[in-house]
């Protein structure tokens, strides 16, 4: 039938593109050929995938009159859909279009699927493309599906948290953080170290092999932690692996300021194996399985907005960089939501709000405002960003003075956000373009900062680095936008320590570099403790003083105690 159609459309072809065109209403393109913007792409059903947008004709430019030129060739009168795989740049040459439409303004296209979390469609990027001569041009930039949740067989609703006090946890301490009544925790997951094993792991036809001890040991962790209703938020990270390069950018080579890399959807091999990876995580963890646990909250990278130190991919302008990152926090959403349906993926940024770019360092601001425009054009998807507001400088716990210090101010383009000025962020986040689909404000949680309880200047400060948690922790309750608070940690780090950022409720024996070994208790830990209790102002009225405020309402609008 459709070839039917188009031998009774083959009369004259430029005749054909101007009767077309003037079918949509007018001529309003001042491009050659039509122009499509595709405005959803949706999982429908069982078996479909649909793709709607709108479509503009365009006017074709006849011959020139001295016949130096033959004109432009009109297309053959329909739109096609083509599906494009996360490495692949364009259409090319290809012919194997996977949808096609009459013209129309408003298209609608419907892609067959299977329905299972496994299939690569849900993965994909769909463009919309004119047949001029034997080849395809694209006339739209892409979609990709928005609603892989939709195909989840886990379905539980996302863990209420009682509080939003969290804490980075020793496995071994977990008795002690159950006795402070922690109630979020962060893990650390690095892929490179997954990689090659015993345990065989079959994905789109293929045997995948993982290490299964230290799968064992993530098994043991975050069922422990979600089996006492901690809600666990996985970090996920790539260092490098010299046996496994697909797992790095094509070329890339390793560097030594480099402490983990991005993950590489950019050929078909490294696509192919971080999504495999991560599907793996997604599946395992999503908790289904009590014996695995459950991971509600995932985390893709570290401090993106950092490529130098903590998602290298060599030097790249901001733009070329953020939409490279676009690509793999798209293939991460996919594989965990299809898996999790109310699980949350966030990526995380540093402090260094609004600094001067460089080909390797990048401000939040920048980085955040060119992801999330990105994103928007592309298919809107729920993303939520994870912030690690330390005090500045970190080597000191006082927050409330870093005003002071000419880089922490109330403007949206201050060049550091922290504890200080934090509500900045969370106004930002109000803005209208940053709002998901359905008008709510994006998820934030605080999955990295801390207060030092060693200064470089005075020494031991416990009671201020227990002051500067109570503040912060008042301020981010008051704040009904930030989900969680998750302190940087139980146990001082051996190295952090040295670097006098010792920033754990424990101290820690620095003569053991190969194993973390509490001492004793800090000031902050009683804080800690009972911070989001009713006895929380019992055990901060101390900070008063320190911080020079009568009243917590005086320095946090709204401030109440925990219930």
């Amino acid at each position: 039938m459709r070839n039917y159609v188009k031998l009774l459309k083959s009369g004259t072809a430029l005749a054909i593109g101007i009767l077309t065109a003037f079918s949509f209403g007018c001529l309003t393109s001042l491009a050659s050929y039509d122009t499509a913007e595709l405005k959803t792409c949706t999982v429908e059903g069982e078996n479909r995938i649909v793709v709607t947008g709108t479509a503009a004709a365009g006017v074709l430019k006849p011959p020139a009159e001295d016949g130096s030129s033959e004109g432009e060739k009109p297309d053959d009168g329909y739109y096609y859909l083509f599906e494009l795989q996360p490495y692949e740049s364009s259409i090319g040459s290809r012919t194997d279009y996977a949808a096609w439409s009459d013209k129309k303004e408003k298209l609608e296209f419907h892609v067959p699927f299977s329905g299972s979390a496994d299939d690569t469609r849900l993965y994909s990027r769909f463009v919309v493309a004119l047949k001029i001569g034997d080849t395809y041009r694209e006339i739209s930039g892409p979609i990709y599906v928005t609603n892989p949740e939709s195909v989840a067989s886990y379905t539980k609703e996302y863990p209420d948290a009682m509080s939003k006090k969290g804490l980075l946890i020793e496995l071994d301490m977990i008795g002690d953080a159950m006795e402070l009544g922690v109630k979020h925790t962060t893990i650390n997951i690095p892929y490179h170290h997954m990689i090659g094993g015993n345990l065989e792991y079959q994905y789109n036809g293929k045997t995948y092999h993982f290490n299964e001890e230290l799968i064992a040991s993530y098994d043991k962790m975050i069922s422990t932690f979600s089996g006492k209703s901690i809600v666990v938020t996985a970090i996920l990270l790539n260092g490098w692996n010299d046996t496994h390069p697909e797992l790095h950018e094509a070329g890339l080579e390793r560097t030594s300021s480099a402490n983990y890399y991005g993950f590489n959807v950019s050929t078909k091999e490294g696509y192919e194996t971080t999504r495999a990876l991560l599907s793996f995580m997604a599946e395992r963890y999503s908790g289904a399985d009590p014996n695995h646990g459950r991971v509600s909250n995932w985390i893709i990278g570290n401090e993106v907005n950092n490529n130098r130190d903590w998602n290298y991919v060599g030097p790249m302008d901001l733009a070329s960089y953020t939409k490279l990152y676009e690509k793999s926090f798209r293939v991460a959403y996919t594989a965990i939501k299809s898996r999790s349906r109310n699980a949350r993926v966030f990526f995380s940024t540093d402090y260094e709000w609004k600094k001067e770019n460089t080909n390797l360092k990048y401000a939040a601001k920048d980085f955040i405002d060119l992801f999330n425009d990105g994103i928007r054009k592309e298919g809107n998807i729920d993303w939520g960003l994870a912030y690690h507001p330390y005090p500045y400088p970190m080597t000191e716990p006082e927050f409330w003075d870093d005003d002071q210090t000419g880089m922490v101010t109330e403007s949206v383009d201050s060049p550091i956000i922290n504890f200080k000025n934090l509500h900045v962020l969370t106004d930002y986040f109000q803005k209208p373009q940053f709002l998901t689909d359905s008008g709510k404000v994006r998820h934030i949680i605080l999955s990295e900062e801390g207060f030092t309880s060693i200064s470089p200047t005075r020494g031991p400060v416990f009671d201020i680095q227990a002051a500067a948690y109570a503040y912060a922790y008042f301020l981010v309750d008051a704040n009904p936008y930030i989900d969680a608070f998750i302190l940087n940690r139980q146990v001082d780090s051996v190295l952090e320590y040295k670097s006098s950022c010792a920033f754990g409720l424990w101290t820690v024996d620095t003569s053991r570099e190969d194993k973390v070994i509490a001492v004793f208790p800090k000031n902050i830990y009683t804080v800690f403790k009972y911070i989001d209790t009713k006895k929380a102002l019992k055990y901060t009225e101390f900070a008063k003083e320190i911080i020079g405020i009568s009243r917590w309402s005086e320095v946090i609008p709204g401030f109440k105690l925990p219930e």
